[in-house]
């Protein structure tokens, strides 16, 4: 089978993508009549590849250390949002597509199902099947006669606006305030003893591959419990419970404080005790999300440490 060799591709790269192929391969496994050779000279010699892929995330379950959610999430949530307006489109047209793309309903069904058993989810993890659901808003779109062109002129605003604002507004701060940390490097190479720590949710910025720079950068560390301990709190989750004393503990040293520190607006409150005492000076704001939630802020804060005598309050 040609295609197969793009299928074992794509698992390779991502196991999870095997996921959409399971009904399409079975469908044409029964329509093989030469079963046996299929099985010898496709699958043969059997080999178990990302054993440990599957027990992180299956057998031990590890990823809901990232967040969980209900089984029907992605039911009642994850692909409505996905579909974003394409949602009635798609409805539409599975009852008006021929029988013969059944199998695509079917997959889509299945991926949702398969994904709905795991306790993290998140929206990423079912894009593949957004190819199969345009089939069927295809044929809705085809189907239509008077509301054809007002239903395509929708479509293409709602999602236009959509793109634009997620895009190039909605939680940008976190990329604009490493392109400011880039641009700092760059006119100041004389600062050998700068550095940056991000205090911040676990992975809310980018790190080398924006600054491009040998500049000493830390953030909040949140790696699993591979141990299996019970209560295991990661860095992240320590600081969050008391930002102000750990901040304290973590830096009884003043030399090794660092010039610069990047955290959410809602955090800026509960530390404003160190901020000043240690002598940072906000220098710069950037907008993040118009709907802040948790440790998620609305902005960003950059802090510089100025010297004893030079700082400018504000």
């Amino acid at each position: 089978v040609k295609y197969s060799f793009l299928v074992a591709l794509a698992f390779i790269i991502r196991p999870t993508a095997v996921i959409p192929w399971i009904p399409l391969l079975f469908r044409h496994f029964w329509q093989e009549q030469r079963k046996l050779d299929l099985i010898l000279h496709q699958f043969l010699p059997w080999t178990l590849v990302q054993y440990n892929f599957l027990k992180f995330n299956v057998l031990q379950n590890l990823g809901t250390f990232y967040g969980s959610h209900p089984w029907h999430w992605y039911f009642s949530q994850g692909f409505p949002v996905v579909l974003g307006t394409h949602l009635p489109f798609f409805i539409h047209g599975c009852f008006l597509a021929p029988k013969k793309y059944w199998i695509l309903l079917v997959t889509v069904l299945w991926t949702l199902l398969v994904y709905s058993m795991l306790s993290h989810k998140e929206f990423r993890f079912i894009y593949p099947v957004l190819p199969f659901c345009m089939v069927f808003c295809g044929y809705s779109l085809h189907h239509m006669k008077t509301w054809k062109k007002p239903a395509l002129s929708f479509l293409l605003l709602s999602n236009m606006l959509l793109a634009l604002y997620t895009g190039l507004v909605h939680q940008r701060g976190t990329l604009d305030v490493m392109t400011y940390i880039q641009e700092l490097c760059y006119k100041n190479p004389s600062k050998s003893s700068a550095s940056v720590f991000v205090m911040m949710p676990c992975h809310s910025t980018p790190h080398y591959s924006h600054v491009h720079y040998p500049l000493p950068m830390r953030f909040l560390q949140c790696p699993p419990d591979l141990t299996g301990k019970s209560q295991y709190l990661d860095e992240a989750d320590i600081f969050y419970l008391s930002p102000l004393n750990w901040l304290y503990k973590e830096f009884q040293n003043e030399s090794t404080l660092p010039s610069h520190l990047i955290i959410f607006s809602v955090l800026e409150a509960e530390i404003s005790a160190f901020l000043i005492s240690s002598n940072y000076e906000r220098t710069a704001v950037f907008f993040h999300t118009h709907l802040p939630e948790g440790r998620t802020g609305s902005h960003i804060h950059v802090y510089e440490r100025k010297l004893k005598g030079k700082l400018d309050r504000r």
